[in-house]
């Protein structure tokens, strides 16, 4: 028994070692059905901004890396306006047009408009005044709505994604906690530390990040305002202080301690600092995540002989296992309407991401190849961001929830640890 605790802890707190770069999104699978759209060149962009800055450009991306788009040619009037007739020749279901001038100042006045082909309608158009810094945030913005307006769902464009960078010179290491849009691109560097980091956890506003910090060589976890850097200790407790997850209202905060001499969950509530335990007995309880009504948490455990993922009601502390299909489910997170849950899952041989339907208990792999570890689903829980190892190369990859669409960020320099998706920012 003491070996098999010394190998959940080992797999559920240190297996996670892949590589991220912020270049070029590769979609390497999507949907046999995706909805042909053209994206006309914005009008003025090309002599006014440098390519990386252009929205026609991130737009294009955006949505060609959704998986839920093939993008199309189309002949545009020059003024931008509507050619209904020759787009339906075209069997083009939807037109993003867009004009972008320069008022002087480094200010810019972007107009986009998006049109139904078939419905012969215009479905949008907004006028924005923005600075030349904030452009690419206000395509993914537009990208964005360009998204809820065809598929119905909210789109995830404009959220961020937090991790831990490794970067080692012979024997030295530097952990960077990072945070990029959703793309990989507009990275910010939150804390470098040549003590490891690990967990980050987004509060429910999107303002802060918990982590775990072992600075000074002991276990400790912090929170940290993304926008200003400052940080505060949040628990530095004798032993394990570990996997930080926020409640649904920001109020509480649930984490792993070793009070009782074996890892167990508890929840501290934030404003009183008033620690409650949920879980006892010899056995190793972790990686705690809030159901979205936040009545209850689920936690992987090996009470049942193997890492397992169990739920407990945070009043009554009653514990029922949920997975029961094969011999190894950990890292869990809920669906943001609470039906399913996203985790990593033993198949055979390999560590794979899957979904479980909590009202059927069928069990679904998204990625069959590779290690893959630290599963996390976006806001509108169409996606998973997780880091992967493919013939020996560490990638970030996002998956789709049906595993139709899969999307790889391209290695770069340094090994990324525990992506951690956003909630939504806007």
């Amino acid at each position: 028994m003491k070996k098999l605790c010394r190998m959940l802890v080992i797999s559920l707190l240190f297996l996670t070692s892949s590589v991220f770069a912020a270049l070029e999104l590769e979609l390497t699978q999507g949907v046999d059905n995706a909805m042909p759209v053209a994206i006309s060149s914005f009008i003025g962009e090309e002599s006014i901004v440098e390519d990386s800055y252009r929205i026609t450009k991130v737009v294009s991306n955006d949505l060609k890396n959704s998986g839920r788009f093939r993008l199309v040619s189309a002949a545009v009037p020059v003024a931008g306006e509507a050619n209904f007739e020759a787009w339906r020749a075209q069997k083009i279901e939807a037109v993003v047009t867009g004009q972008i001038r320069s008022t002087g100042w480094g200010q810019f006045t972007v107009t986009f408009r998006l049109f139904d082909v078939y419905n012969k309608n215009k479905l949008f158009e907004k006028e924005f005044k923005v600075k030349k810094e904030q452009l690419r945030k206000l395509a993914h913005h537009i990208s964005d709505i360009i998204y809820q307006q065809l598929t119905g769902d909210r789109g995830v464009f404009s959220t961020k994604i937090a991790y831990v960078l490794v970067k080692r010179q012979g024997r030295i290491s530097r952990h960077n906690l990072q945070v990029a849009d959703s793309d990989g691109f507009n990275t910010h560097t939150l804390l470098v530390s040549r003590f490891p980091l690990m967990s980050p956890a987004w509060s429910p506003d999107g303002k802060k990040i918990a982590y775990v910090s072992f600075e000074g060589h002991r276990a400790a976890i912090y929170i940290q305002d993304v926008a200003t850097g400052q940080r505060e200790v949040l628990a530095k407790f004798p032993g394990i202080n570990g996997a930080p997850a926020w409640s649904p209202d920001g109020r509480k905060m649930a984490l792993v301690l070793t009070q009782t001499g074996y890892p167990k969950i508890y929840v501290l509530d934030l404003a009183t600092k008033t620690l409650e335990r949920l879980t006892d007995g010899w056995c190793l309880d972790t990686e705690p995540n809030w159901d979205p009504d936040g009545k209850s948490l689920i936690f992987t455990s090996n009470r049942g002989g193997g890492p397992q993922i169990y739920r407990v009601n945070i009043d009554s502390k009653k514990i029922d296992r949920i997975t029961f299909n094969g011999p190894y489910n950990a890292r869990a997170s809920f669906a943001p309407k609470g039906d399913g849950i996203v985790m990593l899952h033993r198949d055979g041989e390999m560590f794979s991401i899957a979904y479980e339907d909590l009202k059927s208990n069928r069990v679904m792999l998204l990625t069959r190849s590779g290690l893959n570890e630290s599963p996390s689903m976006a806001p509108n829980g169409k996606m998973v961001v997780y880091a992967t190892n493919s013939n020996g190369r560490g990638m970030l990859a996002e998956v789709s929830i049906d595993g139709r669409v899969k999307l790889l960020l391209p290695a770069g320099d340094g090994a990324v640890q525990e992506p951690a998706w956003s909630p939504f920012l806007n």
